[in-house]
């Protein structure tokens, strides 16, 4: 019984594609005799009409087109109005509809993706009635009262793409929302924190299995590009923070331990302190390890100490190098990305700074005997 089932299965499957070059989309149009309704492709860069007929009594039309390499968009166009639908592979789709209310109140059947599409178009064209009537809106009371309600009905409209994003990023119908306008404004941009979560989404789905595709392409590049701004930005304010603090003779660190407590190098004044760029995926690691350790022992109760910054990008590999360390070490979730690389012009690891009592640095980079010697002298 199960061979059975699974053949007819089979069957069907073929025979609803049995066409593997080409989709078609009919249906019918009601009250729209002696109109001219045309299928359109609307591609990334241009859109053009791929055929038009003319609509009899019934209103029923058919269209027949090559299928596209990727998943792509479409639109059925009658006079001005537009109906748009998602095409991914050898579909044979269905769409009803009236000439009154021809873009929205239509009935779809054979695109999962197409019926979302239709769901996003028309909340959105109810808050752009929404923004004509404020338009047209002179009682400032009445006129702030209307926008009130057009950001949550815009809140909401963004819930419902959000949720319809994660829940398939690989859709079409993801990829539309993405992309959606009220007023000449996109909803939703990557240059956005909040946003950049479903974007990436989109982006990340779509790059693993079309890579090659245009759209693909287009969303990854724009994500991607606003991730390095942010980092720029933030590389930045950092810079200007670290170059406000210059002025002490040292240039403070903050930065978290293995406990995720944020350590500054500016709790240690008072000591004799040297400042560590390593990391402990070195191959000289464990040596340059035992050899700190060894100054350490010597001279903490002296009043010398160490402060250590992690140059390492495994953070689990950190974790582990340093359970048993007794001084601070911290590090940058950036790694080598981190502003202190720049701002104490680290060239390679390990560099080493030694920091008087009264916060200048006074030696770098010198052998474990010199900054022994060195490290007497100041305490």
């Amino acid at each position: 019984m199960k061979k059975l089932i699974l053949s007819f299965l089979a069957i069907a499957l073929l025979a609803s594609c049995n066409d593997k070059n080409s989709f078609k989309i009919s249906g019918t149009v009601k009250d729209a005799k002696g109109e001219k309704l045309y299928l359109q492709y609307d591609g990334l860069m241009k859109s053009n009409i791929l055929d038009s007929v003319t609509l009899g009594d019934d209103g029923e039309y058919k269209f027949k087109a090559p299928r596209p390499e990727y998943p792509d968009f479409y639109s059925l166009k009658l006079s001005n109005k537009s109906i748009v639908f998602a095409v991914d592979s050898c579909e044979e789709i269905t769409i009803d509809t009236q000439n009154e209310g021809f873009a929205t109140d239509y009935k779809i059947i054979g695109s999962y993706a197409s019926s979302k599409i239709q769901q996003l178009r028309k909340s959105l064209m109810n808050i752009e009635i929404k923004i004509s009537e404020l338009r047209k809106t002179e009682d400032q009371v009445a006129k702030n009262a209307k926008l009130e309600e057009i950001k949550k009905d815009i809140d909401a409209h963004k819930q419902m793409a959000q949720k319809l994003i994660l829940e398939d990023p690989r859709s079409a119908a993801a990829y539309f929302a993405l992309y959606q306008q009220v007023n000449g404004t996109y909803l939703f941009t990557p240059y956005d924190k909040d946003d950049r979560k479903y974007c990436g989404a989109v982006a990340t789905a779509y790059n693993v299995y079309m890579p090659e595709y245009i759209r693909t392409k287009n969303i990854y590049g724009l994500v991607m590009d606003a991730i390095k701004n942010e980092r720029k930005e933030t590389q930045q304010r950092n810079w200007n923070q670290l170059m406000e603090e210059a002025g002490k003779g040292y240039i403070d660190i903050a930065l978290p331990d293995k406990n995720d407590n944020i350590r500054k190098l500016s709790e240690f004044e008072g000591k004799v302190v040297l400042i560590d760029f390593s990391a402990y995926s070195d191959k000289e690691s464990v040596a340059y390890t035992f050899a700190l350790r060894e100054l350490y022992n010597k001279y903490h109760g002296k009043g010398f100490d160490i402060y250590q910054v992690s140059l390492d990008n495994n953070k689990l590999l950190w974790e582990q190098s340093i359970e048993n360390i007794p001084w601070v070490c911290v590090r940058d979730a950036n790694g080598v990305n981190t502003p202190y690389i720049q701002t104490f012009n680290i060239q390679s690891i390990p560099t080493t700074f030694l920091m008087s009592k009264k916060g200048d640095i006074i030696a770098r980079d010198l052998s474990f005997p010199e900054l022994e010697s060195e490290i007497k002298k100041n305490l």
